[in-house]
C-alpha cells in the first residue's frame, strides 16, 4: 500500500470510507467527479489531496469529460465574474470564487459577507486554495484547447483521390477545372502535360462545385467589391465591367482586417460590459454592507430614544408615587393626633357627665375643678390639609422629556451626519481616477514636478511658447485627463498653503487675461484666501465655514447628474456642492497654487493617491 494515494470518498449515513485509489475505474471516477462538482462542502475537504486528484483525473477519459461537461459547466464558473475559475479559493462557508474576485469584494471595511449565502463574517476570513477545483479547471482548459485545435486544423486526409480505386490514397491537390482531387501519382499528368499545366490547382477540398460560377462554370477567381460577391473571369466583362474588382487574396486580406477590427470592437464592448458588471456587483456589495450598517445604527438610535422615553416615564411615575406616599404620611400623622385628642376629650366628657349626676354637693365641688379640658390640645381651626400638588406633573415631565430628546437628537444628528458623510466619501472614493497635470496648459510662472503630480508658483517666469491651451495671466493649470460622462473623484493635498483654487472647468473656458470663477464662465471651484477665508465661486461667492482647516480636499463629479462636491478627506465633512451643473462638453480638473507671496504661500499643491477613508483618519 505504500506509495499508493488514498482516496477519500463522500460520507454517507454518518460514515467515512477510505479506499485505495490506485487506478480508479472509469465509472467510479466519473461518479466521484460528478459528486465533487455538485457538493461544494465535501469538495473543500478533498482539496488537499492533490496527488489523489491527479491520479483520479488521469483515470477519466475524454468521453467521460464530455459526459459530465454539461452538468459541471456552471459549477466551474465563478459566481462573481461569471467566468471559469482563476486561482479558485474557498470561503469558510463552503463557497468557491476566483481569488481576485473575492478579494476585490472584501477590500472594504468589515463586516464581510459571502456573495452567495450572505453569511456575515466580522473579521476577514482566511481563504483556502481549492486544489481539486484548480485541477478540474486546468483539465477542462486542456481539453478545450485540444478540441479547438482539432477544429482549427481539420484533417486533410479525409479528402481522397477521385481517380484511385480502393483503397484510395490521400489527395495532394484539387483541380478547379477538372473538379477532381488527385493523389501524388495521379497528379503527375497535371504537372507534366502542357494542356493540363494551365489548370488551376489548390489545396485538396471537398465540394469543388461550390467554387465554380453557377452561371459560367468557371472558377470563382475575383471578388466584386460593389456587389460583395465572388465572380469568375467571364462575369467581369459581362456584368461587372464598371464595378470594383479585387483578387480573392486582396479581398480576403481586406475583409480579414475589417473582421479583426470588428472583433476588437466586440471585445471592447465585452470588456465594457464586464467592467459595468463588476461595478454593479461592487455597488451591490457596498449597498448590502451599508444596509447592515444602517440597520445596526438605526436600532441603536431608536433603542436609545425609547430608553430615554422609558426612563422619563419611570421618573414621572416615581415622582407621583413619592407625592402620594408623602400625602398619605402627613394625613396619617394628623389623623393620629385627632384621634388621640378625640379620645381624651371623650374621656373628659364622660367624667363630667358622671359627675353631673352626683347628688352629693361635697363630692361634686371637690371633683368639679379637676374636669377642665385636657392641656396641650391643638387649635385645629388654623390647621389645613392639602395633598401634594400633582397638577402640571405631566406637562413638566413632557417638557423635560422634550428637552432631553432635543439634546439627544442634536447629538445623534451630528453623529449620524458624520457617519453618513463618511459613508458618502467612501462611496465617492470608489470612482477615483489617476489625474496628472498638463504642462501645455500651465501658466509660465508655475513649476510642475517630473511626475506631473505637484505644482507651485516659482520665482522666475519661464519663456514658454504661447498657445490657445495655455493660461497667460492667471496661475492655473489643467489636468491632462478629460471627462464627458460618468463619475470620477480625485484628491489634492493643500497642507501648508494660505491660498489655492481647486475644482473642474469646461474645455472651452477663457484662458487669456482675467476671469471670474463662476459656473456661468465654466468653472466649478472652491478657493482659499488669506489662510482662513474659504469661498465657493457661485456668483455671488458663497462663504464656507469648515470645522477645521482642510489638509487634503477631495473633488467628486457626477457628469450625468450635473453634480460637483468637495470634501475634507480627514474629517469626511462636505465642504460644498454644486448642483444642476450644465457641462455640455469635456471638463478637466483645474488647479491653482496661487502666487508665492514672497515665500509665505510656497507650499505645493499635490495630486495624491486616493486612500479609502477610515475612522482611523
Amino acid at each position: 500500500m505504500l506509495g499508493r494515494p488514498l482516496l477519500v470518498t463522500p460520507r454517507t449515513a454518518g460514515s467515512q470510507k477510505v479506499k485505495d485509489a490506485g487506478r480508479p475505474s472509469q465509472s467510479s471516477a466519473l461518479s466521484w467527479l460528478q459528486f465533487c462538482l455538485t457538493s461544494p462542502q465535501q469538495f473543500i475537504s478533498f482539496s488537499n489531496c492533490s496527488s489523489s486528484i491527479a491520479s483520479l483525473l488521469q483515470g477519466v477519459p475524454q468521453e467521460m469529460w464530455s459526459t459530465c461537461e454539461s452538468s459541471s459547466e456552471e459549477t466551474l464558473l465563478c459566481s462573481i465574474c461569471l467566468e471559469v475559475f482563476s486561482e479558485p479559493v474557498s470561503t469558510p462557508c463552503g463557497h468557491n470564487f476566483c481569488k481576485r474576485c473575492i478579494c476585490e469584494v472584501w477590500d472594504t471595511p468589515g463586516p464581510f459577507t459571502c456573495p452567495l449565502c450572505i453569511e456575515v463574517f466580522y473579521s476577514r476570513p482566511e481563504l483556502k486554495v481549492n486544489t481539486l477545483l484548480r485541477e478540474l479547471v486546468s483539465e477542462r482548459k486542456l481539453n478545450k484547447n485540444k478540441s479547438r485545435s482539432r477544429k482549427e486544423k481539420p484533417d486533410i486526409a479525409e479528402v481522397q483521390c477521385d481517380v484511385c480505386s480502393e483503397p484510395k490514397l490521400k489527395a495532394l491537390k484539387s483541380c478547379l477545372v477538372c473538379l477532381s482531387s488527385f493523389c501524388e501519382p495521379h497528379l503527375q499528368t497535371h504537372l507534366t502535360v502542357s494542356g493540363l499545366k494551365r489548370h488551376q490547382l489548390m489545396e485538396p477540398v471537398e465540394n469543388l462545385e461550390d467554387r465554380l460560377c453557377p452561371k459560367h462554370q468557371r472558377p470563382l477567381e475575383l471578388f466584386c467589391d460593389t456587389d460583395q460577391s465572388c465572380v469568375c473571369s467571364l462575369c467581369f466583362p459581362l456584368e461587372h465591367k464598371t464595378h470594383d474588382l479585387l483578387s480573392l487574396e486582396e479581398a480576403c486580406s481586406r475583409s480579414r482586417s475589417s473582421l479583426l477590427q470588428s472583433q476588437a470592437h466586440t471585445q471592447h464592448m465585452v470588456e465594457q460590459r464586464r467592467l459595468k458588471l463588476q461595478e454593479i456587483q461592487s455597488c451591490l456589495e457596498l449597498s448590502d454592507t451599508e444596509v447592515h450598517r444602517e440597520r445596526a445604527e438605526g436600532l441603536q438610535v431608536f433603542t436609545a430614544l425609547m430608553q430615554s422615553v422609558q426612563r422619563r416615564q419611570e421618573l414621572f411615575l416615581e415622582e407621583l408615587q413619592e407625592k402620594q406616599e408623602l400625602t398619605h404620611k402627613r394625613a396619617q400623622e394628623l389623623v393620629q393626633q385627632l384621634e388621640q385628642e378625640i379620645c381624651e376629650l371623650q374621656k373628659s366628657s364622660t367624667e363630667a357627665e358622671r359627675l353631673s349626676r352626683s347628688q352629693d354637693p361635697l363630692h361634686f365641688l371637690q371633683h368639679c375643678p379637676a374636669l377642665t379640658p385636657p392641656a396641650g390640645l391643638k387649635e385645629w381651626s388654623s390647621v389645613s390639609f392639602e395633598g401634594e400638588a400633582c397638577e402640571g406633573s405631566v406637562a413638566r415631565a413632557v417638557t423635560e422629556l422634550e428637552k432631553e430628546l432635543s439634546e439627544k437628537f442634536n447629538k445623534l444628528c451630528k453623529q449620524l451626519t458624520s457617519e453618513w458623510n463618511k459613508a458618502e466619501l467612501r462611496r465617492k472614493q470608489k470612482f477615483a481616477v489617476d489625474v496628472t497635470l498638463d504642462p501645455d496648459t500651465a501658466q509660465s510662472w508655475l513649476v510642475l514636478s517630473e511626475d506631473l503630480k505637484q505644482v507651485y508658483c516659482g520665482d522666475v517666469r519661464k519663456q514658454l511658447p504661447d498657445s490657445p491651451l495655455r493660461f497667460d495671466k492667471c496661475v492655473y493649470v489643467l489636468g491632462e485627463q478629460s471627462f464627458s460622462s460618468g463619475r470620477f473623484y480625485f484628491e489634492v493635498q493643500v497642507k501648508g498653503k494660505k491660498e489655492w483654487d481647486l475644482g473642474v472647468a469646461r474645455e472651452s473656458i477663457n484662458r487669456k487675461g482675467q476671469f471670474n470663477l463662476t459656473p456661468q464662465n465654466g468653472f466649478w471651484c472652491i478657493v482659499l484666501r488669506n489662510k482662513d477665508e474659504y469661498t465657493a465661486g457661485d456668483g455671488p461667492p458663497v462663504c464656507l465655514s469648515p470645522s477645521g482647516a482642510p489638509q487634503k480636499v477631495g473633488v467628486f463629479v457626477d457628469y450625468d447628474e450635473g453634480l460637483v462636491s468637495f470634501y475634507d478627506t480627514d474629517s469626511a465633512d462636505l465642504l460644498f456642492f454644486f448642483t444642476d451643473c450644465c457641462f455640455k462638453e469635456k471638463i478637466f480638473p483645474i488647479f491653482s497654487p496661487d502666487v508665492n507671496a514672497q515665500g509665505s504661500n510656497s507650499a505645493r499643491l499635490v495630486v495624491t493617491v486616493v486612500e479609502t477613508f477610515t475612522d482611523a483618519k
